[in-house]
């Protein structure tokens, strides 16, 4: 089967043709028909696991897909053949990932069925994400009345935390471009401010929410921020804020020593998760925006691509 692999960690992203895998007990092939594109698979081609896994290569990256369930393994009751499914396909262990014509998942595991009337290029784009993005908002404790600033919220995981903190009542402030304002008020944000992401612009960024919200902020939620932006942008919480950081940029007890609650973003998707996605995908209080579309053989150049930043909505890769 066509797949995109790396020989070894370090290696560059190439098209290789590798066997098919079958699937065991409890698990499920399924043939993938459109794959989502997220920062962490070329950190996993990188070597940013390791430390931790024992990986078997080639090791075909690629960790969202959509696709059709092609065969089920002894025990795997919950999908069946001809099943249109979505879900998390990434099995370092076994050098098995998503960007490939099949893929095993756990029929138990962060897969399940797609959401009614979407696509598979759609439904490919949301696992990571979306599960990233209602788990920030989760931890968050967003509720009605709230003022929530999104740094990085043009990306797949912003996107969707924006509509979710509006959808929960608060009022978001989401960090754009110009080009970009006009996106993110149609997806729930009540302002935008212009961001860039370097060391000088914290400051101006705080001081820009400071012009309208002079007595501070109730929570950030986080995707692109190091440490050193963290802890000039936590200058906006009110007493008793919330900062969560999808990136690990957060030192909880630097925060819980200035009265305000860090967190590190740890959840992933589950099929619990998928199916809660799935339910406000369904009701039309989550939309994806898929950037751009490429071919399979062309994953490795939107790889490289995705590191330089700046996404805005999500790359898929049609298999």
């Amino acid at each position: 089967m066509r797949a995109i692999a790396v020989s070894e960690y370090g290696a560059e992203p190439a098209p290789m043709n590798l066997p098919r895998p079958e699937p065991g007990p409890g698990e499920v092939l399924v043939k993938v028909i459109a794959a989502g594109l997220n920062p962490v698979d070329w950190k996993v081609a990188d070597g940013m696991l390791k430390d931790s896994v024992d990986a078997e290569f080639p090791l075909i990256l690629g960790q969202d897909g959509a696709g059709v369930v092609e065969e089920v393994g002894a025990d795997a009751t919950r999908l069946r053949p001809g099943e249109p499914v979505y879900g998390t396909f990434s099995a370092v262990e076994r050098g098995l990932g998503a960007f490939a014509e099949y893929a095993i998942a756990r029929a138990d595991g962060p897969i399940a069925g797609m959401p009614e009337g979407m696509i598979y290029t759609q439904a490919a784009a949301v696992p990571t994400a979306g599960a990233a993005a209602l788990a920030m908002v989760d931890e968050a404790r967003i509720d009605t009345g709230q003022t929530v600033l999104v740094v990085g919220a043009t990306g797949g995981v912003g996107q969707g935390v924006v509509q979710l903190a509006a959808l929960a009542g608060a009022k978001v402030i989401a960090t754009a471009h110009d080009d970009m304002a006009g996106t993110m008020r149609r997806l729930g944000a009540a302002e935008t401010v212009d961001y860039a992401h370097d060391d000088q612009s914290h400051g101006e960024l705080n001081n820009e929410v400071l012009a309208v919200h002079s007595d501070g902020i109730d929570a950030v939620l986080d995707m692109v921020g190091d440490t050193s932006a963290t802890e000039s942008v936590a200058q906006l919480l009110r007493p008793g804020g919330t900062y969560v950081s999808a990136i690990w940029s957060v030192n909880p007890d630097s925060m819980e020593a200035k009265g305000l609650r860090g967190v590190n973003l740890e959840r992933r998707a589950s099929a619990d998760v998928l199916d809660r996605l799935s339910d406000l995908i369904d009701a039309g209080d989550l939309r994806v925006q898929i950037e751009r579309e490429v071919p399979l053989v062309d994953a490795p150049r939107a790889l490289a691509e995705n590191r330089t930043g700046g996404a805005r909505g999500k790359t898929v890769i049609r298999v």
